[in-house]
């Protein structure tokens, strides 16, 4: 999708172009001002507008001011420092799930296609059955799923932070399929090579020449496909908070912001408009860094 939006032009000896560099810098910019002013939020609440939760209902749906850079929300709530906030717990979200989501995959992947055979067979089945599952209705029943009913606590099993690690949890049960698949062709690649049965030759255990030889030669692709991951987990979480079946407030998240700003379109647009601005900006980027590290990674690019 994205090179159909953003044709890739490459020169004849297969570097990046002028304009892919170009393109680069510029979602790494952005990316870099986003993260930013999300770690310096709590410094912005404190010295510059004031609590991102107070309520001032007489406030409510105010346009951008010296006070109130965005404007406020439904509640007059800053909607800036709302933004800030959400995007910490969106992109908490989207990292630790794909580092979940890398360690699961390269697990599965590294064991496939070291030991090979029935081994081999097994995984990749089941890897496969993990793919032809239907993610979103999954992830909609999964998400659904009343945690108190399981046995947990009334106060734990309703907390934010018990919807926060269940969105991770899920999204990292169903997302390692690709890192594994990755990880997989590659080893497979690399098992039979001088410098791999050198070091059996030496008398290295198996997890020494799995994760001290194979892994790092591997880590290429795996890591352009956690970075890739990110994105998509970002979506996904905006997904099912904005069904409401994700984190819930007031826990702010973009995806939890986009469905609150449904009541109030009307009486503030950009409420709606905002949250979903940051999550293009944040996903393309991430996305758009992630085929430039996959480029620049390619070993037919390293010479």
């Amino acid at each position: 999708m994205l090179k159909t939006i953003f044709p890739s032009k490459s020169h004849e000896d297969g570097r990046p172009s002028k304009w892919n560099f170009l393109l680069t810098i510029c979602s790494g910019l952005i990316l870099a001002l986003i993260v930013g002013l999300v770690l310096l939020a709590p410094l912005l609440e404190h010295l510059v507008i004031g609590e991102a939760s107070k309520i001032d209902l007489f406030n409510r749906h105010k346009g951008p001011s010296l006070k109130h850079f965005l404007g406020t929300d439904e509640l007059g709530r800053d909607l800036l420092l709302r933004l800030l906030y959400a995007g910490r717990t969106s992109l908490l979200v989207g990292i630790i799930s794909a580092l979940l989501t890398a360690l699961i995959g390269v697990i599965i992947g590294l064991s496939a296609g070291y030991y090979g055979g029935w081994v081999d067979s097994v995984l990749m089945r089941f890897t496969d059955s993990v793919i032809a599952l239907p993610i979103l209705p999954l992830l909609i029943v999964l998400a659904a799923t009343d945690l108190t009913k399981l046995g947990l606590p009334q106060n734990l099993g309703k907390s934010p932070e018990a919807a926060l690690y269940r969105i991770i949890f899920i999204i990292s049960l169903v997302g390692w399929t690709t890192v594994a698949r990755l990880t997989r062709a590659s080893v497979i690649s690399l098992r039979e090579q001088e410098f791999v049965l050198a070091a059996k030759s030496h008398g290295a255990s198996t997890l020494r020449v799995m994760f001290g030889h194979i892994l790092p030669n591997s880590i290429s692709p795996i890591l352009v496909a956690t970075t890739l991951t990110v994105g998509n987990v970002i979506l996904l979480e905006s997904v099912l908070s904005f069904l409401g079946l994700g984190i819930q407030p007031p826990t702010p998240t973009w995806g939890n912001m986009l469905t609150n700003a449904q009541d109030v379109i009307f009486e503030t647009p950009m409420a709606a408009v905002w949250p979903g601005l940051l999550i293009f900006l944040t996903v393309i980027s991430i996305n758009l860094l992630g085929d430039s590290a996959k480029s620049t990674l390619d070993p037919k690019n390293m010479n």
